[in-house]
């Protein structure tokens, strides 16, 4: 198996595997606890559109990438917030904008195709470059500093931002950094999973984790165990078996997440009857019998 370690390519590739299965779940754990666990798709169009404008601007399709679904993330957060397109509105035109603008302008560029977008669509790990492995080390930092430097707060608001702004947290500004963090995220993983899978990444092994755990910091830290065993796993089952490494990493979350529901489910039906045991009030004393 230390064969494939060999090759420089599958040595950048299970590297980024690393890093996005440590960074994914960590901003993942927020979007699932605020219900937008399809923002990462949302954001994984908008960022078609950054690759795109790589490919004609002849420039770095990732560094576009990330500037473009970072203005996309926050404008959807914008019209979120400011009630004049509700949540899913706004996701609805990161979706069509995104993939129509990015089909548009890879035509546009000299010798471009939609096939340039393939590897970014679906992921490869033959073609992670050392600048690629620079720049997802240096945004997964990025997404780890505030993911978790800021987790009480992030917590706080994603918990219920009524609150949170009564108690003086900046919530539109939290409100917004989330969303710059969860664009960094896409284009962090668009390499090896894909900009169309990234988001099972984020959102699965949080899920996954919340079956078998209680508490914020024992579902944070499982869901990162979990996001780096099926990204590293599925990389280097996508280099022997030669399948599509984005696909696979996906199948291979989802059945873990069955595992561990399976698994889980003897443990969820015992808390249930210890917390009815203690809801139900006792029973009251017999009346005594007279003679």
């Amino acid at each position: 198996m230390l064969e494939l370690l060999d090759y420089p390519f599958m040595q950048r590739a299970l590297l980024a595997a690393l890093l996005i299965g440590v960074a994914a779940p960590a901003v993942g754990i927020y979007l699932v606890q605020r219900r937008q666990a399809l923002m990462g798709d949302g954001i994984g169009h908008v960022a078609l559109t950054g690759v795109a404008l790589g490919f004609l601007l002849n420039t770095s399709p990732v560094w576009m990438a990330v500037a473009v679904s970072a203005l996309g993330a926050v404008a959807m957060e914008l019209l979120r917030s400011s009630g004049r397109a509700r949540g899913d509105v706004a996701l609805a035109m990161l979706f069509y904008g995104g993939m129509a603008g990015g089909v548009m302008i890879i035509n546009l560029a000299p010798g471009g195709s939609t096939a340039n977008l393939t590897s970014y669509l679906w992921g490869s790990v033959t073609t992670v470059s050392p600048d690629d492995i620079t720049a997802i080390a240096f945004l997964s930092a990025f997404v780890l500093l505030i993911c978790l430097g800021l987790r009480r707060r992030l917590f706080a608001v994603c918990q219920d931002e009524e609150f949170a702004r009564v108690t003086g947290l900046p919530v539109r500004s939290l409100n917004l950094l989330l969303a710059v963090t969860a664009a960094a995220t896409v284009t962090v993983a668009m390499r090896v999973v894909g900009l169309l899978l990234v988001s099972a990444l984020m959102v699965i092994p949080v899920v996954a984790a919340q079956q078998a755990t209680r508490g914020f910091a024992m579902t944070l830290a499982l869901s990162v165990v979990i996001g780096v065993l099926v990204s590293v796993s599925g990389t280097v089952t996508s280099y022997y078996v030669d399948v599509p490494p984005g696909a696979t990493i996906v199948l291979i979350a989802l059945g873990l997440f069955l595992l561990i529901s399976l698994l889980a489910l003897p443990l969820a039906r015992h808390r249930a009857r210890r917390a009815e045991g203690r809801t139900t009030p006792a029973a009251a004393p017999e009346p005594a019998a007279h003679s």
